[in-house]
């Protein structure tokens, strides 16, 4: 599946108007079309694509995918749920199916992290940056999967474990044994020490 165009990547007006058949609306805001509403969650989206995804270019393809399976469906959509829920849902179910086909197709490639993003060595920031994206690229998925959408993206237990299928428990245990292996790599003890060594 390509990638956006320049002119239309993850607009509101293409959404819009393939969305203009599924008049759904959530809880979110009320007045506001579905499409507009998926359209103000694709930051959420494309920082939890490039989670799951090994580069940029694929984290792109997964949103779209997303994007387009989301208006697809738009009509299966329940009133008065989590929108941001139902869209992560369908992106790591997309993620997850398209992982199992590559690594049928070619087991060597499987998770192949050779496009990650080099850091500038001047910018004390983007290396903090590079360190942490690298050290959760070290964590099993489920545990990744759940730092990023607790930790970062602001997803509830609940709804994290909505999106999972597995007890809030299990959320909450893979969410502590992330944060642990994270501070282990970086032989921290607390999680603002790895934000405070970029400032020494």
């Amino acid at each position: 599946m390509g990638t956006f165009g320049a002119s239309e990547r993850c607009s509101a007006g293409g959404l819009s108007e393939r969305a203009s058949a599924s008049p759904v609306t959530s809880s979110m805001a009320p007045g506001s079309s579905f499409a507009d509403q998926v359209t103000q969650l694709i930051p959420a989206l494309r920082a939890f694509a490039r989670t799951l995804a090994g580069s940029a270019a694929e984290a792109d393809d997964l949103v779209q995918e997303t994007l387009v399976k989301a208006i697809a469906n738009a009509h299966r959509f329940a009133m008065g749920t989590n929108l941001k829920s139902w869209l992560f849902t369908i992106m790591r179910n997309s993620h997850h199916t398209a992982y199992r086909v590559s690594r049928r197709e070619s087991p060597a490639a499987a998770g192949c992290a050779s496009e990650l993003p080099t850091a500038l060595p001047d910018q004390d920031w983007c290396v903090r940056a590079a360190e942490l994206r690298h050290a959760l690229d070290r964590l099993p998925s489920d545990q990744r999967e759940v730092l990023i959408l607790v930790g970062a993206l602001g997803v509830s237990y609940e709804e994290a474990a909505d999106i999972f299928g597995c007890p809030i428990g299990t959320i909450k245990s893979r969410l502590n044994r992330a944060r642990l292996r994270v501070l282990e790599i970086f032989d921290e003890r607390s999680p603002q020490a790895l934000f405070e060594r970029s400032g020494d």
